[in-house]
This record gives structure tokens, C-alpha cells and sequence, in this order.
């Protein structure tokens, strides 16, 4: 991987392993920072193609320059995840962010029920946004509304998932692999799929791996990025 100042300009298509508890803004601040300071560039276009949450890790494409005009275009690809899902327990958030909030039972959930369940969740479904999400209502991110504790009304909107399966079954957990299309919240999939099962669910673990052709196996890190940088020259 070797750059120059006109590589970004004209455009580039950056993929990257999104860490731990970095916001999207947050890596693509640092791509586009650490791009400035090599080339000693005082502006230039960089954004990502489709936030994932801090919580997530996994591909995230970043595009500089002309190609900024090309996230729509990713954007509307399908994408594919991977994670966790923990049965018996919903949160707020339908994930780590907030606390547990009320607990089920999971005795009458056997690993046939788990397997058969997935069905309702494949092909055209009608799905909720988490209130803690940043789509906005009014002017405001819904997340605004759920931490001032406001009720909020989420219109369903229907979201479609080509493939959902169950990896590994270790009661409370469950993983799983889900291709969707765009708008689809893997935290909404969590919550709903333990309503189900006459129980609750809430999303402990989630790793983008696939976004169109585009694989995380192909991705890279900040630190070989800024390695590769300082060889530009």
C-alpha cells in the first residue's frame, strides 16, 4: 500500500477494521488528519459509506476526494454481519450501551425453537429503529429523545434480510451471521428475534465483515495506514 498527495485527491476507496469503541466520525477524522499532515494538504474530501456503532467493529469504507461522490453507491449495498445476541434480558439501547432493563425466562427455548425462529426474520420484514440511534425526528437524533427519557413515536419501516443464520447456541448467548440490505439494525433484529421466542434479547456482540464485494478480511488497521503514509515518500 503506497499513496500520493493526487492518490486521494482523484479519489481512493479505503477500507478499514472500524476498533472498539470508535465512533465512524471518530476514524474517519483520524484517515483524514493523518493524510493532511503527510502531504501538508489544508483540505481535502474524506467520508465513510454507513456508520456502525461504537459498540461494532468491522468494516467501515472510507473514500477520499472525487470518490466521496460514490457513498451513496455503498451505501445501498448489502452488507453482512456477524455477533452475539443474549437471550433472557432486554436493554434500552437493544445492546451493551444501557443497562439491563428487565429480564425473561429462557426455559421454554430449546436450540430447535432458536433455528426455526430465524425464518420469521428472513425475506421483506416490517422493523423498528432502536430509539438510541441517530436517525432524526423533528430536528432531533432519536437518541436525544431517549436520554432526556421523552417518549418518542418510531414508525416501522420494512428492511430486507437475504440470509440469517445461527452459528453457535451456548444459553443466554447466540451467535449469528445476517445479510441485509441498508436501513437494517442488527439491534432491532436482536430485540425482535427475543420477542419471538416469548422471551427478550439484546445485542452484546457485532462485527461488520462484508459490504457488497468489499470484505473486512481486506481491510486494514490505523497503524499500518499511517506506516504506509510515512513510506509515501
Amino acid at each position: 500500500m503506497q499513496f500520493t498527495e493526487e492518490d486521494f485527491k482523484e479519489g481512493q476507496v479505503l477500507l478499514f477494521d472500524k476498533p472498539l469503541n470508535w465512533t465512524s466520525f471518530q476514524l474517519v477524522n483520524k484517515a483524514r488528519w493523518l493524510i493532511r499532515k503527510t502531504f501538508n494538504i489544508k483540505k481535502i474530501k474524506v467520508g465513510h459509506a454507513g456508520t456502525l456503532d461504537p459498540l461494532a467493529t468491522g468494516l467501515l469504507i472510507i473514500c477520499t476526494g472525487k470518490f466521496t461522490k460514490r457513498i451513496e453507491e455503498f451505501m445501498g449495498q448489502e452488507k453482512e454481519y456477524t455477533g452475539t445476541f443474549v437471550l433472557g434480558a432486554t436493554t434500552p439501547s437493544y445492546d451493551l450501551e444501557t443497562e439491563i432493563n428487565a429480564t425473561f425466562p429462557t426455559s421454554q427455548i430449546t436450540e430447535e425453537l432458536i433455528h426455526a425462529t430465524t425464518a420469521q426474520f428472513t425475506g421483506s420484514i416490517q422493523q423498528k429503529p432502536p430509539v438510541f440511534s441517530a436517525l432524526k425526528k423533528e430536528g432531533k437524533r432519536l437518541y436525544e429523545f431517549a436520554r432526556a427519557g421523552e417518549e418518542v413515536e418510531i414508525p416501522t419501516r420494512e428492511v430486507h434480510i437475504s440470509s440469517f443464520k445461527i452459528t453457535r447456541i451456548a444459553l443466554p448467548e447466540v451467535d449469528f451471521e445476517v445479510s441485509c440490505s441498508k436501513g437494517t439494525y442488527i439491534r432491532s433484529l436482536a430485540h425482535d428475534f427475543g420477542k419471538a421466542l416469548n422471551s427478550g434479547a439484546h445485542l452484546s456482540a457485532l462485527r461488520r465483515t462484508k459490504i457488497g464485494a468489499y470484505s473486512v478480511t481486506e481491510a486494514t488497521n490505523l497503524e499500518d495506514f499511517e506506516a504506509a503514509l510515512n513510506n509515501a515518500d
